[in-house]
Formats: C-alpha cells, sequence, structure tokens
C-alpha cells in the first residue's frame, strides 16, 4: 500500500473514532442522574426497554440516533430527540420500535422529536412493518409549542397516521410505561392494542392540577389515569402488567401471533462476503473531498463475492451502474464515478460530475431495475451537474430532468448512502431525502450543500464585500483573507455529516462497514411491502 492509503486510513478512522464518541454520548440520554433517578423508580431505560424487547439489539438499525444534536442548546439540549427509534425483529418478525427517552426532560416533544417519530410512522407505512410504541413522555414540550403543535408534520399527525395505519391493517401496539397526557394520550388508544404498567404507567387528557384548575375537582393521578382505573373502570387499556418486563414480554407474546406477511418478492440468494476486503475502504476514500477515486474499487468491497455486472460499461462513465447482490439480496447499483474519465468522443469528463450522457444511462437502467423489481441503491459521491454552454447546448436540462423523473417515480425500494459531496441538483438526482428513499445514512466522510464550503464561501465573500464596501470600509488581504475563513467555517458547519443528521436530513451516520447490514435490513424489510402499481415516468420530454 502507498502513503496516500495509509494516510486516507489514518484520517477515516479518525473521523470513525469521533463518529463512535459522539454516538456514547447521546446514548446516555439526559446523563448518568437521570438514568439513576429513572432507575430508582423501577423504570427500565428507553434504550434498556428496545434491548430487552428485541430478539437482537446488536442486528437492529437504530434511526436519528444524532437527531437533535447542538439543538436547542438554550434549553437544554435534546440528545436523540429525546426518543429512540429502532427497527429490529421482535420474535423473528421485523418491527418498528419507538421509545420516548423519559430521562430527557421527562420526555417532552421538541420539534425534533415529532419529525423523528413522523419518521418512524413513515418507515412503519412504507414498509409495512408493525409498530410498537414505549410510551413515557410529559407531552409536548411548552415553551417551543408552536413549533410542534398545529402544522401538518406536528405533533397532529401522529394520530391521522395512526389511523391510517389500522385501516391499512399494520399492527400498532401501545405500551403506556410512564407519563401520557394530553393530546398524546391518543396515541395509545388509536393503537390496535394497548397495554399499561401498573403504579408508574398513567393516561389522562389533563392531571389533577390542571383538573383542579378547570373544574375544581381535587383527585390523584393514580384514582385519575392510573393502570387500575384504565383496566378496570374506563376500559381503556387491554392489558395491565406489574412491571417493565411483563409489559414487553406481553408485547413479544402478542407480536408471535401476527399471521404471515405478503412478500414483495425480491431476489434472495445465500449471503457471500466480498472477494476484496471491505476495511480497505478507509485506505481508498480520499482525506480530501476534492481528490479523485475510482468508486468500482468501493462497490467491490461492499457486493457479494466483489462481482459487479456493469450495464453500459463503456458509455457515461461519471455514473457506474450494475447489478450485484448485498447480503445475498439482488440490487441494482447507481454510484458517481470519482476519477476522471473519458468519453466515446475521446473527451475528458471530470469524476464525480453527472453529464448527459451519464443521466441517460441511469435513467435506463433505473427503469430495467423497476421492470425486474430489483431495489435500488445509490452511492453518492456528486459535485452536480456539468454546466457551461456545451452542456447546455447537448440538452443536460433534459436529460437531467429524465433522470429526476426516473428517481420520482420509481416503484422498488430505493437506498441512498452519502458516501463523499452530495451538492446541489446532483443530490436530488442521486435519490437525495427529498425522493423517498426507504433509508439514508451517510459516512462519516459526506457533505451535504448546494456547493462545497470552499466555492460558497467565495460567492459569499464577494456579497459581504461588496456590503460591507458600500458602507465605506477598506479591504487589505489580510482582512479578506480573515472574512473569507470566517465565512468558510460557518458554512462547513452546516455542510457537515452531523449537522444533516441532527435534523433527519439523514437516518444515520454510519460505519463504512455497516452498509451491507443497512442496504440488507432495509430490503428485507421493504419485502413486506408488495409493489402495488407499475413504474410510469408520465409526461416527458425525450
Amino acid at each position: 500500500m502507498d502513503i496516500n492509503f495509509n494516510k486516507n486510513e489514518d484520517h477515516n478512522k479518525l473521523l470513525l473514532s469521533e463518529l463512535r464518541r459522539r454516538l456514547a454520548q447521546v446514548k446516555m440520554g439526559g446523563g448518568k442522574k437521570r438514568i439513576e433517578k429513572h432507575h430508582a423508580k423501577g423504570k427500565m431505560t428507553a434504550r434498556e426497554r428496545i434491548a430487552y424487547l428485541l430478539d437482537s439489539d446488536a442486528e437492529a438499525l437504530e434511526i436519528g440516533a444524532l437527531a437533535g444534536e447542538d439543538m436547542y442548546l438554550e434549553h437544554g439540549g435534546c440528545p436523540s430527540g429525546g426518543v429512540i427509534v429502532k427497527i429490529g425483529r421482535i420474535q423473528g418478525r421485523p418491527c418498528v420500535v419507538v421509545a420516548n427517552d423519559a430521562t430527557v426532560k421527562a420526555g417532552a416533544w421538541f420539534p425534533i422529536t415529532g419529525k423523528k417519530n413522523l419518521r418512524a410512522q413513515e418507515i412503519a407505512l412504507e414498509n409495512r412493518l408493525p409498530i410498537i410504541y414505549l410510551v413515557d413522555s410529559a407531552g409536548v414540550y411548552l415553551p417551543m409549542q408552536d413549533e410542534i403543535f398545529p402544522d401538518k408534520e406536528h405533533f397532529g399527525r401522529i394520530f391521522r397516521n395512526n389511523a391510517v395505519m389500522s385501516s391499512m391493517g399494520i399492527t400498532q401496539i401501545a405500551a403506556v410505561m410512564g407519563s401520557c397526557v394530553a393530546g398524546g394520550a391518543y396515541l395509545p388508544i388509536m393503537s390496535d392494542e394497548a397495554l399499561i404498567v401498573d403504579k408508574t404507567g398513567s393516561i389522562f387528557l389533563a392531571g389533577s392540577y390542571l383538573v383542579k384548575a378547570a373544574i375544581g375537582e381535587s383527585v390523584d393521578n393514580e384514582t385519575l389515569g392510573g393502570a387500575t382505573t384504565h383496566s378496570e373502570i374506563s376500559g381503556v387499556i387491554d392489558y395491565k402488567t406489574k412491571d417493565d418486563k411483563e409489559a414487553l414480554d406481553t408485547i413479544k407474546n402478542i407480536v408471535d401471533k401476527i399471521g404471515d406477511f405478503d412478500s414483495a418478492g425480491f431476489s434472495k440468494r445465500d449471503a457471500q462476503l466480498p472477494g476484496k476486503d471491505p476495511d480497505e475502504i478507509y485506505g481508498l476514500l480520499p482525506k480530501s473531498r476534492a481528490d479523485q477515486y475510482d468508486m468500482l474499487e468501493i462497490i467491490h468491497r461492499l457486493v457479494d463475492n466483489s462481482e459487479f455486472e456493469q450495464y453500459k460499461k463503456d458509455y457515461g462513465k461519471t455514473l457506474l451502474t450494475g447489478y450485484a447482490r448485498i447480503d445475498g439480496w439482488a440490487v441494482g447499483i447507481v454510484a458517481n464515478q470519482r476519477k476522471v474519465v473519458k468519453n466515446g468522443k475521446g473527451e475528458m469528463q471530470f469524476g464525480g460530475v453527472i453529464y448527459s450522457d451519464s443521466a441517460d444511462k441511469a435513467t435506463r437502467f433505473i427503469a430495467n431495475c423497476n421492470q425486474k423489481k430489483i431495489p435500488l441503491v445509490f452511492l453518492q459521491d456528486v459535485t452536480g451537474f456539468m454546466v457551461g454552454s456545451k452542456s447546455e447546448h447537448g440538452g443536460i436540462i433534459k436529460d437531467g430532468a429524465k433522470m429526476v423523473n426516473a428517481v420520482s417515480n420509481s416503484v422498488v425500494p430505493k437506498f441512498t448512502v452519502v458516501i463523499g459531496n452530495s451538492y446541489g441538483a446532483g443530490n436530488y438526482a442521486m435519490c437525495g431525502k427529498a425522493y423517498d428513499p426507504r433509508f439514508i445514512v451517510a459516512w462519516p466522510s459526506a457533505e451535504l450543500a448546494v456547493m462545497s464550503g470552499n466555492s460558497a464561501a467565495k460567492v459569499l465573500l464577494q456579497i459581504e464585500k461588496a456590503a460591507l464596501e458600500g458602507k465605506g470600509e477598506t479591504f487589505d488581504t489580510a482582512k479578506e483573507k480573515a472574512l473569507f475563513e470566517k465565512i468558510k467555517t460557518r458554512y462547513d458547519k452546516q455542510i457537515s455529516p452531523y449537522y444533516a443528521a441532527a435534523r433527519l436530513w439523514t437516518d444515520a451516520i454510519i460505519d463504512p462497514l455497516e452498509t451491507r447490514k443497512w442496504i440488507s435490513g432495509g430490503i428485507a424489510a421493504a419485502n413486506h411491502a408488495p409493489i402495488l402499481k407499475s413504474f410510469n415516468m408520465g409526461v416527458l420530454q425525450v
């Protein structure tokens, strides 16, 4: 291995170390003292509940672990968005599990909490998976109620989704393991079956203090809405359990009896490991996002037996398209080639840029995968579409539109991995979050933005410089450099994969070696949802 390989490896492993540090921090929720206080009440934490419920917590996929990072700091922060979401198996059946983390502001709902809960329901809806709610929440975080309460994708949308999933026959089970108040009380009751833990669980539209203030009645919370009240008097609850473990065991027993599902029929064979060592990814992926490399070498370390059957290998070379298997599942891969290539006319094309021929090839390939019922995997390291008069005259907008159309109308499940750059319209064409990938994950090396930090800083520098000069300020080289670095630092923070993950623009930041696990788990989940409509690109300029 050459010196650049070793430098790349060191850099990427440092990025991975930082990811592990941040994940370890958010997994502490509200902190050690609050966890101890939680345990003193005889309650398991949200993560402990999920680990006990799942057949194997290690094999589960966690959605939005870094949601809320560095957000709401003036309110004390909101680690993991105050709610834990995992996709894993219960009694052998894939399920979505949503658990309020009561160590974070008593499980109160911040805006990102609502967004994360809706993402969990979206996954259950798309893949027709049972969804389990482990409820332990003080309700909406009142200081931010205007950002969580009234809009279409706010708190109330969750109950609408409860009703829609029920009509679709998607199993929903809710266990009230702590507080469940106000509007949030509708969630367990709109689920198919509801459980409550004695002495710790409670459900009411208004607590005892509010009842006293509203109608003058004096009543304690246990009498108002405790386990005995709702299991023996109101009939709101289906199962009363003595503690957390009995509640979770009951859920396991219920899930165990659910009937079989209709399969989508995606092709599956015995899984094979890649023929080339996946650990070498760390050395192959450049330290600088501007450097070139061969994406084909990355693909060979992700797919079974390192076998990748290229489609139109010698045409549209800045996009790699082809068939492979990942953990036994058949996939169609669309990946940005990151090295300089020559097209059929002998012209040089820049790596990471989508040209007309590349977009045309990808459109045809995506259509083929839809016809063959093959899930699509997008590997992003894209700077955008080619610009300039030659590209415009050649119809780059039309060819790019065809590719975006194919991605938009694709009916097979799509999975997106942001490996490096994810800039501008390239993000869209390569199935960014707006194009409904079943899962979208990023490597620690990822960057998501309209353009690179360096390019954006140059543009913004000219704007700010002109504004300041308009006020009579003069610039020397040192002052201009300082302003450039200030702007670039600000922009670089926003293109970080952590900035994206905090806002749920991606589902997770992952170790590159977990990529196979995420794609395999995603297709296994998607296989529960038969494809009910055909691929149709509508009206399109050919």
